[in-house]
């Protein structure tokens, strides 16, 4: 059953992928669809969900929100990492590797796998408890096809890159669902991932993704897009709620 329940994330995730290819035509408008996107995930989602998962606190912190400053540091030295790199071989720094981008897009297809887990824990609980947690995964896995497509492009990766990329994090919450069957995973290490995952979430969003959406449209429509993506995620995870 809890499956069959991930069924609608896998088809829903394939959808966000879909719209996002298909409106490239509008580039900027999804560039700042997807960092709204991103956004409200990170703030209204993931680390309430950390910090209330993770608990306790390392040396007067929450446990949650160290790992989130600790992925946003992360993927900021890995972007610099690669740009020295980049600028010892007379490469311009400033040029997106398709590493990272892949990179990214692999841990939103982890980030799925945890949803699909999700959907199993909450069915071994009780049927009314897997119910709301399979109606919050499968509305924002649509934000999470779209941002793994878009994410995936936007450093440069080919198209049939980009729509690998989009099937394994199809299939991430079916595997999730099924693994749940075979082993289960402390809560606490699950608000540590989500803590982790936060940061380097909100670090692309908000050095690339939102940047490249107003670079050559810095339009009043893009900004919006902006306010609806975190805007919808409010709104899934309010019904959730």
């Amino acid at each position: 059953m809890p499956v069959v329940i991930a069924l609608g994330a896998f088809l829903m995730t394939l959808i966000g992928g879909w719209v996002a290819h298909r409106v490239t035509d509008r580039r900027h408008l999804v560039l700042g669809l997807a960092g709204g996107l991103m956004l409200g995930v990170v703030g209204l989602d993931l680390l309430p969900e950390a910090l209330e998962a993770a608990g306790g606190e390392i040396h007067g912190v929450p446990a949650a929100l160290l790992c989130f400053v600790l992925g946003f540091l992360a993927a900021h030295a890995v972007e610099r990492l690669l740009a020295v790199r980049k600028a010892a071989h007379g490469m311009d720094p400033e040029e997106r590797v398709p590493q990272v981008g892949l990179t990214a897009a692999a841990a939103m297809v982890v980030h799925s796998f945890m949803d699909g887990f999700a959907i199993g824990l909450a069915y071994q609980v009780g049927r009314e408890m897997a119910v709301a947690v399979a109606i919050a995964v499968i509305a924002h896995d649509f934000a999470d096809g779209f941002n793994t497509y878009t994410i995936t492009s936007l450093y440069g990766n080919a198209r049939n890159r980009a729509l690998t990329m989009l099937g394994a994090d199809a299939l991430a919450p079916l595997a999730g669902a099924a693994s749940t069957l075979l082993f289960t995973l402390p809560e606490q290490w699950l608000g540590i991932y989500l803590g982790f995952f936060g940061g380097v979430l909100l670090y692309l969003a908000t050095s690339d993704i939102l940047p490249e959406a107003h670079h050559d449209h810095p339009a009043l429509s893009t900004l919006l897009c902006t306010v609806a993506g975190v805007g919808f995620i409010w709104l899934v995870v309010g019904l959730a709620a």
